[in-house]
């Protein structure tokens, strides 16, 4: 998978360095990029040596230390620190994933951590995904059924029929895979990006949802679905294991589909 690395020429430059206590023993540099819209200042990196026997295993713990009790200036999203909401997302070591779920000890030398690439930045480890979470809602990720709901029970599924969801619903749109997709990076201004589609998928593929035919017209597009060029990137990269290319894949399907 290509990893995230800065041109020979970047502006970003060596920032501050804080060192780790005295008479710790087992020390690892982290290497955070920091930038702030406030300073006008160029982007930098500032290194923080940390004792790994005063902190948690996972990178989120290493940060949360970092802003607790080195500088309280460091920016960065988190919440539940199970790999459920999605809200750490960045990338470490190269690789877009979640804080909480990386180990530290799965890097080897320098922990090199940046926001999530090709997205602008609010502030340090924060990407702005006010575009992605905007093309979440073109597709309408909700039940759309004319049919009324049963009075007294639910809209039931078979087991088979609730199984197709599987591998769909677990996606915390974090936006790793997005963010890791070189055809995003290139149209992302209206290719819809593989956590989208993956989610676009989730509905069509649902029993219960009626307006399949709606969904697929809205999707056929040159660019919305059809920038997707299997590069494998999304599904390398995807902390849940998921797999939005095959999402894709099965879209363009029903597309050849109906023009048979």
């Amino acid at each position: 998978m290509a990893e995230f690395t800065l041109p020979a020429n970047s502006k970003v430059q060596p920032g501050n360095t804080y060192k780790a206590p005295a008479g710790a023993k087992r020390v690892r540099s982290f290497k955070i990029y920091r930038w702030s819209p406030d300073d006008g200042k160029n982007p930098s990196t500032d290194t923080y040596e940390i004792d790994l026997d005063a902190c948690g295993p996972m990178v989120l713990d290493a940060l949360i230390k970092i802003k607790n009790e080195v500088d309280t200036t460091l920016t960065f999203r988190r919440s539940c620190r199970e790999g459920i909401c999605g809200s750490c997302a960045m990338n470490i070591d190269g690789t877009n994933t979640l804080a909480c779920l990386k180990p530290i000890d799965d890097v080897k030398g320098d922990v090199k951590i940046h926001p999530l690439p090709h997205m602008p930045v609010v502030k340090d480890l924060v990407p702005d995904l006010s575009q992605a979470y905007a093309q979440l809602r073109s597709i309408e990720p909700w039940l759309k059924s004319d049919t009324p709901a049963p009075p007294d029970s639910e809209r039931l599924q078979s087991k088979d029929e609730r199984a197709k969801l599987d591998g769909m619903w677990e996606c915390i749109l974090c936006f790793c895979c997005t963010t890791a997709c070189p055809s995003y990076w290139w149209n992302g201004d209206r290719y819809l990006g593989p956590a989208v589609l993956l989610a676009a998928y989730r509905w069509i593929a649902d029993s219960r949802d009626e307006h399949t035919g709606e969904r697929l017209d809205a999707l056929e597009d040159p660019f919305k679905l059809y920038r997707c060029h299997t590069i494998m990137n999304c599904t390398q990269t995807c902390p849940k294991g998921l797999n939005p290319a095959k999402a894709i894949a099965q879209i363009k399907t029903l597309m050849l589909e109906r023009q048979v």
